[in-house]
């Protein structure tokens, strides 16, 4: 292992994982924190994060980190940690281009005993049979002779305050036994949760497509007790704070299972699976099944506005919440998408409401155009679809202030109390 003094830590890619792990390691180490945006890179200099990941005063004491989006400060790197999205592509395949990208990059200037590892999400041999080649070809080494490899996947949870990169155990990995060890080394000198070094590389990248799998396919689940307990004119919640008095019973709740992690990473799985002569059924009908419920959503609301002899066409709703999870605002994959979308095709005019959303992100992911604030008793009806802090302050009542006197509220995260609304999941 080499000595603090010199490791040298190239961090490619800074987004809501990449970033946060070059502040650790820049608190210690040498550490070049690059990302292809300049405009990401700026705002990094100036000591603003746009994901609301780190805080000014962490960058602070991250005093041996220089970020650059000039790939040449990367020539003195003898550490190489790739962290950039692995996202899926129209006929949800994994989309490997900006990891091949990254590669590429790191490639070039790959030199003897270096060692490469690789956090972002990807199906069990992706590292070694996707990415490994590439930096052979690039940098004319033979890997696990002249360069290494590692997989220690990302756990980050976007908007989470409580479980941080230093206080989350962190799995790693080596293509061989002493890089292995290193890798582990490395790690551990920021994880203060500690790590859990795996036995291979193809192990630690099965451990990370599987945590969200398995949280995946238990929402689906709960997403369809609800359409049935709706049939049934039961409330799902109410069913499930009554179950949950059980000691095992795990308390999963119905919603839009969106984001990069949850409603990507089975889809990584899947496709190794099929690749090997296997079709993975439970997984692949649990993601059918979550990526319908915005859609499902939309159909219950215009139904309950029928029901109320609200005239569809003219009707004007507001939603509240566009980002994929609470109290973040990252858009990538959010399901909040298919509700607008959906009650636009009925005509309905849809005004979205987000204080965490970047206004121009908004615009330039989806075409949507955010409200400044929230307007008063001109709505047929609501959607509370995201239930950031903010928005918590909402009672039931507050929210009936913004609608006219014959209108819907819909509770997709189920905030407000049931009796208080007109639906929910």
């Amino acid at each position: 292992m080499k000595t603090p003094e010199t490791i040298r830590i190239g961090v490619i890619g800074l987004g809501y994982v990449g970033l946060p792990l070059a502040v650790e390691f820049g608190k210690k180490f040498h550490t070049i924190g690059f990302d292809l945006k300049e405009d990401r890179i700026a705002e990094l200099v100036a000591g603003e994060d746009s994901t609301r990941e780190v805080d000014p005063e962490e960058f602070a004491l991250a005093r041996n980190l220089v970020l650059s989006s000039d790939s040449a400060q990367l020539a003195d790197c003898n550490y190489f940690i790739i962290a950039v999205p692995t996202p899926i592509d129209s006929s949800k395949r994994p989309d490997l281009r900006p990891l091949c990208s990254a590669s590429e990059i790191v490639g070039v200037y790959l030199k003897k005993d270096d060692i490469v590892v690789y956090e972002s999400t990807v199906y069990p041999g992706a590292t070694e049979e996707v990415c490994v080649p590439i930096l052979e070809n690039v940098s004319g080494l033979v890997y696990n002779h002249d360069f290494f490899c590692g997989y220690s996947p990302e756990r980050i949870n976007p908007g989470d305050r409580m479980h941080r990169l230093t206080n989350i155990v962190k799995i790693t990995s080596g293509s061989t036994l002493e890089t292995a060890a290193k890798v582990d080394t490395l790690y551990r000198a920021i994880i203060d949760a500690g790590t859990f070094p795996a036995s291979s590389i193809k192990v630690a990248e099965a451990a990370k497509v599987i945590e969200n799998t398995q949280r995946d396919v238990n929402i689906a689940l709960v997403n369809e007790l609800s359409l049935i307990f709706n049939r049934l004119g039961i409330n799902t919640q109410e069913v499930l704070q009554a179950a949950g008095t059980k000691w095992n019973f795990l308390p999963f709740t119905p919603g839009l299972v969106g984001g990069h992690c949850i409603g990507v990473d089975p889809y990584y799985l899947t496709h190794k699976a099929q690749e090997v002569g296997y079709l993975p059924a439970m997984i692949l009908a649990g993601r059918r099944l979550n990526d319908d419920m915005g859609r499902y959503v939309a159909n219950r609301f215009i139904k309950l506005m029928l029901q109320k002899k609200i005239e569809v066409s003219r009707a004007r709703v507001l939603v509240l919440g566009l980002s994929f999870k609470e109290n973040c605002p990252d858009l990538r994959n959010t399901k909040v998408v298919d509700i607008i979308c959906e009650l636009r095709d009925y005509g309905i005019m849809v005004d979205v409401y987000d204080p965490w959303v970047d206004p121009e992100e908004a615009v330039s992911e989806y075409g949507l155009h955010l409200e400044k604030r929230i307007n008063h008793d001109i709505y047929d009806g609501v959607i509370l679809a995201v239930n950031h802090d903010s928005f918590k302050s909402y009672s039931a009542e507050n929210l009936r202030n913004l609608m006219k006197p014959k209108s819907v509220l819909f509770d997709v995260k189920g905030a407000l109390p049931a009796k208080e609304v007109d639906g929910s999941l």
